[in-house]
């Protein structure tokens, strides 16, 4: 038994057996299906609606906790000079570093932390976020954000920019999700989406254990191709694609490679800050030539795209 694919409908078959939450630790084991006729993949089964909202608010979400030397640390590395040029090193796929003007839209805003980096780089930023103790706190820094789906979200005025950064991967029907994108942007408006790449170097060698899979969160997997061709169903057209391999995507999957036989065991040590960053300066400085071979190749582990509204 399988679900039709969420991108053309045909059937599909088992690409992956056995795939286990080994970032977060929710229970459950799931399949990568693929399907036979455009290649999509998704994750199987799929949790229903209100078992998806158990899971975000146990597993996931923010969950409006702000204390402790974690959250401060991490607070003050967010808002460094240091964290920027972590980012024009390490690959920005989170667009914190764009600039420009106009109205920005942030899709999946969490706590704000986004908006008040793209309100700092010039943007008139709101979000939405159906999280209330998430939304609470952004609208504590001052933001407008909105507790709706985008399906039932009508603006007052269009946007500017819409951001879907690591969101569109969590879509049930990513298609109807650009679709709305779209029906919110003003003529010529802008959606920024970053997003797992499917057929990345790293999901190749960690198999069932690479850590992008993030059963059962994720529910579709993109390609490139996918992607693009998903856009010009919506009326986009690309003005900018590339790839990018964060040095802590790869960290998190070869911990969750070696240790494939504990998953308890690889989300532990997932959450050693020490371990983490000492993987990722050695991927970001021993590996680089070959981070940036796959990234030319397309074969980096996460997509970033800018697309018009036509």
């Amino acid at each position: 038994m399988s679900d039709p694919c969420l991108f053309c409908g045909a059937a599909t078959h088992m690409a992956f057996p056995d795939i286990v939450d080994n970032r977060f630790g929710s229970p459950g084991h799931y399949a990568i299906h693929a399907c036979t006729a455009c290649g999509g993949r998704q994750t199987f089964p799929r949790p229903d609606q209100a078992a998806l909202k158990a899971l975000y608010e146990r597993y996931y979400n923010y969950g409006g906790k702000t204390d402790g030397a974690y959250a401060s640390l991490r607070e003050k590395f967010l808002f460094s000079p240091f964290y920027r040029l972590m980012l024009a090193v390490d690959g920005d796929v989170s667009f914190h570093l764009q600039k420009g003007t106009g109205r920005l839209l942030d899709i999946g805003c969490n706590e704000g932390r986004g908006l008040r980096l793209y309100k700092a780089n010039g943007f008139a930023a709101e979000g939405l976020e159906l999280n209330a103790h998430a939304a609470a706190a952004a609208r504590a820094h001052g933001f407008a954000v909105h507790e709706k789906l985008i399906a039932d979200f009508v603006p007052a005025q269009p946007y500017d920019v819409a951001v879907l950064s690591n969101v569109l991967e969590h879509a049930p029907d990513p298609r109807a999700m650009l679709a709305d994108v779209s029906r919110i942007l003003a003529p010529g408006g802008q959606v920024w989406i970053s997003l797992p790449n499917v057929e990345s170097a790293m999901a190749k060698i960690c198999g069932r254990d690479w850590v992008n899979w993030h059963v059962p969160f994720h529910i579709v997997h993109f390609s490139r191709a996918r992607l693009e061709k998903l856009l010009a169903e919506a009326g986009f057209e690309i003005v900018a694609a590339r790839n990018v391999t964060p040095s802590l995507w790869v960290a998190q999957s070869l911990i969750a490679w070696t240790w494939r036989r504990d998953a308890q065991a690889a989300i532990r040590l997932q959450r050693k800050a020490p371990l983490v960053a000492g993987l990722m300066a050695i991927a970001r400085g021993l590996f680089f030539p070959l981070l940036w071979a796959w990234n030319a190749g397309g074969r980096g582990d996460c997509l970033v795209v800018r697309a018009r509204k036509r």
